[in-house]
C-alpha cells in the first residue's frame, strides 16, 4: 500500500516535467493568438522569447543538477570554472538574442519579453495545479 508521503513525493517529482509541458503548451496557444491580434512581428518575437525562456530553463536546470552534484561529491571544494561558464553564457546568449531582434524590428521586442516570461507563467500553473491536488487528494 502506498502511503500519502510516497503518493507526494512522486506527485512532486514530476514538477518539472509538467512545467516543461506546461511551457510548450502556452507557447503554442500564445503564438497563434498573438499572430491574429498584434501581427507577425510581434509572434516572432514571442516565438524567440519563448525558445529562448525554454532553453534557458533546461540549461539552469543542468547547471542546477551539476552543482549539486559537485556539493553532494565535495561541499568543500569550489564549483568548477565551466559550470560557473555555463551559467554565465546563457545570460550572454539571451541579451545577444534580445540585441539581434530588437536591431532587427524593434517591433519584436514587444513580443519578445513576454516570451522570455514563459517560464514564470508554466510556474504559476504549475503552483495551482499543485495546490488544487494537494486540496482534492490531501497530499
Amino acid at each position: 500500500m502506498v502511503t500519502v508521503e510516497e503518493a507526494g513525493a512522486s506527485f512532486y517529482a514530476g514538477a518539472l516535467s509538467r512545467i516543461s509541458r506546461i511551457m510548450v503548451l502556452l507557447a503554442s496557444v500564445s503564438v497563434p493568438a498573438s499572430l491574429g491580434i498584434y501581427g507577425w512581428r510581434i509572434a516572432l518575437g514571442l516565438v524567440f522569447g519563448s525558445i529562448i525562456a525554454y532553453l534557458n530553463f533546461h540549461w539552469m536546470k543542468q547547471v542546477v543538477n551539476a552543482l549539486a552534484e559537485r556539493c553532494v561529491e565535495s561541499p568543500t571544494t569550489k564549483p568548477g570554472k565551466g559550470i560557473v561558464l555555463r551559467f554565465l553564457v546563457r545570460y550572454a546568449l539571451m541579451a545577444l538574442a534580445g540585441y539581434v531582434i530588437f536591431s532587427a524590428s524593434p517591433a519584436s521586442l514587444y513580443g519578445l519579453f513576454p516570451g522570455l516570461f514563459l517560464p514564470v507563467a508554466a510556474i504559476a500553473c504549475e503552483a495551482a495545479y499543485e495546490a488544487y491536488i494537494a486540496l482534492a487528494r490531501g497530499l
